[in-house]
């Protein structure tokens, strides 16, 4: 008798696609060998075994001499996966060996097992395999046969060592869930689109969440679809929605499987996962969220990205779906104290501030420091300079973002106010003016609740300088002149300085250089008073800015060569970005355009190196200008073009003076 064994396909399946053809691929390419199904971020319920057969039976054919299937059992929730001896005796009585002739030693038993099928045309499905040692004695030993092995681990040394062919699996696309949706639901998945989309998301495409609702849906044919999705979006937060009424088919069941599998360190980080805010984790956080050193984190992580609990989509970053997330928060709630998980909540807040306020001061080293102690547990990221601190800020702005609305919240006003210090630079060098004034928000309500003088005081500062950069002027005087007066009130040289800086940039947004030249001087002498050196040379170059404006550009380039020395002296890009650029405009008005040009052209150089958008552009905008006087019109137009293209991508008002310089030329 040829063995049949395959268990029935899946009636309704859907999607897939790329991974069917990847498959067929791999058949037409090796005629056999060992092909490997894995998951990249996961996981239970990904849909692994419902490809597997389906793609079994549509090869079937192909495999005259049977095929043979075995549920190995690895994540089973009795806990004790399959023997590879019972599965070799089974597999052979299927190939009607006789009992008599079976050894009673597994090796002898996996020997015999790959004679009888030698030079037969096989197909093995061994689903659900906990490692690759329980799969190995199963693998059929002729190219002949094919293996197909389904695994929540990454089977890395079946792929290494046995040359299995890893086909991955990712969660559905939305297009593919729909897909299943109406293969289950049929002509109904049409009635209501937005309500398709609406379970689709909160089922966070999972192949097994979406099967549980469209089971519902079934056994409920008279429910409105918008119904169901109103249940999901009550329970949204919980697993409960997704109970498909057995262990096989409750999603917390299901991940309960691989969690019960992990090393008690690797199972504490994963459910401490499930306190963080944001959607990914860097190594070094995902240590402070342990309170364990980067070094001993990073088995831990590999643990979980093995097990397909946790993902790695970039290397160092860790993530997964949105229902696992759910599972991890719901097993921190479950098993770990109050106060564990304050303490990890804390550690992870740390983590961010610290980082943050360091890459800051890379980014703008002439604002004043946060005195600042990091809790026992943290992990301290150290940048080497102004490029690693601003791809910092890239790679975790959601996360920061996520964090700060988390600390507000949660009433951690300590948290928002320093978070928000630390943020505001990156914000401004890339021109994300309306998240820095919502943040300015919460620091204002932070501060009220503290009721803190020095708070209060940064908060309207910060709402001040959004406000101008969003063309808002009438709204920063009013912030900026009561952070002044708290700031004079406590006799604070620094934040004085701070808030003349910013009205003297107020006043030049709105032409009124004399009055800016007022602010300047006192900035300067605020800063001097304060022994701030970076602020020094901001003041020093924001007199010589003004001063050229007002038409005494000799007294222009004098201050502003003492500010180009200072700034370079203490290796500060963006000062010396700002100082080129009032050089090249002074050069411009004494005639001197080829100095102009190259002094402009090293200001835009610094301003597109250290990332700030806005005064990249208004760089751009100012070369332009000097191109064109020095009789390069093609060069000019060229500048403003870019300079056009970066403001229309910020949203900026300042766009409709370089689109009518473009038109005008």
């Amino acid at each position: 008798m040829v063995p049949r064994q395959l268990p029935p396909a899946a009636r309704h399946f859907a999607g897939r696609a790329a991974e069917v053809d990847a498959l067929d691929a791999l058949l037409d390419q090796t005629g056999g060998g060992t092909v490997v199904i894995s998951a990249i971020d996961g996981t239970a319920g990904i849909g692994k075994t419902t490809l597997a057969v389906h793609w079994a039976h549509r090869v079937a054919d192909r495999f005259p001499d049977g095929q043979l299937y075995a549920n190995l059992r690895g994540f089973d929730p009795g806990g004790t996966p399959l023997c590879a001896g019972d599965v070799v005796r089974g597999f052979l009585d299927a190939l009607e060996v006789p009992p008599q002739r079976v050894p009673a030693d597994l090796d002898g038993q996996a020997a015999l097992y790959r004679s009888v099928v030698s030079g037969r045309r096989i197909l093995v499905l061994l689903d659900n395999a906990r490692d690759a040692g329980q799969v190995r004695p199963l693998l059929p030993g002729t190219p002949s046969c094919l293996a197909v092995v389904t695994s929540r681990n990454r089977l890395t040394s079946l792929i290494t060592a046995e040359g299995a062919h890893p086909v991955t699996l990712d969660l559905l696309s939305t297009a593919e869930s729909r897909d299943l949706l109406a293969a289950r639901l049929g002509p109904r998945s049409t009635t209501d689109p937005r309500a398709v989309d609406e379970v689709i998301a909160l089922s966070a495409r999972l192949p097994l969440a979406l099967s549980i609702v469209a089971a519902r849906a079934a056994t409920h044919p008279t429910f409105p679809l918008a119904d169901l999705a109103g249940e999901l979006r009550a329970a949204r937060g919980g697993l409960d929605a997704f109970d498909g009424g057995d262990p096989a088919t409750d999603s917390r069941a299901v991940f309960s499987w691989s969690y019960r599998t992990l090393a008690p360190a690797a199972a504490r980080l994963f459910r401490l996962f499930g306190l963080h805010p944001g959607a990914d984790l860097s190594g070094p956080a995902a240590a402070s969220l342990a309170g364990v050193p980067a070094a001993q984190a990073r088995p831990l992580l590999g643990e979980l990205t093995r097990t397909h609990l946790l993902s790695e989509p970039a290397p160092g970053r860790y993530t997964t779906h949105d229902l696992l997330r759910v599972y991890a928060a719901e097993r921190a709630t479950d098993e770990e104290p109050d106060t564990g998980r304050a303490a990890a909540t804390g550690r992870l807040l740390d983590h961010y501030l610290h980082a943050a306020h360091g890459a800051s001061r890379l980014l703008a080293p002439h604002r004043e420091v946060l005195p600042l102690d990091p809790r026992a547990g943290v992990s301290v990221e150290e940048f080497t300079g102004n490029d690693g601190a601003l791809a910092w800020f890239t790679a975790e702005h959601a996360n920061l973002r996520a964090v700060l609305r988390y600390a507000a919240d949660g009433g951690l006003d300590r948290y928002v106010w320093q978070l928000a210090w630390a943020l505001t630079d990156f914000l401004d060098f890339r021109g994300y003016w309306s998240e820095w004034l919502d943040m300015q928000h919460l620091v204002l309500d932070a501060a009220r609740r503290m009721a803190d003088p020095a708070t209060l005081a940064h908060a309207h500062r910060g709402l001040g300088r959004a406000h101008i950069r969003l063309g808002r002027f009438d709204e920063a005087r009013t912030h900026l002149e009561q952070a002044l007066a708290a700031h004079e009130s406590m006799g604070d040289d620094a934040g004085v300085a701070f808030v003349h800086n910013s009205l003297l940039v107020l006043m030049c947004r709105q032409d009124r250089y004399p009055q800016a030249l007022v602010h300047a001087e006192r900035a300067l002498h605020h800063y001097q008073a304060a022994k701030i050196p970076a602020g020094q040379a901001t003041a020093l170059n924001a007199v010589g800015w003004i001063h050229a404006q007002l038409g005494d550009h000799r007294a222009g380039l004098d201050h502003c060569r003492r500010a180009l020395a200072l700034f370079e002296d203490l290796d500060d890009r963006y000062g010396q970005a700002s100082t080129w650029d009032s050089l090249g405009f002074a050069h411009h008005h004494l005639g001197d355009h080829a100095q102009a040009i190259g002094c402009l052209e090293r200001a835009s150089e610094l301003y597109a190196g250290i990332g700030n958008r806005y005064y990249h552009a208004n760089a751009l905008f100012h070369l332009g200008d000097s191109r064109l006087a020095a009789g390069d019109r093609a060069g000019a137009r060229a500048d403003w073009q870019r300079a056009l293209d970066i403001l229309d991508e910020l949203g900026h008002p300042e766009a409709e003076r370089v689109r009518e310089r473009l038109l005008a030329s």
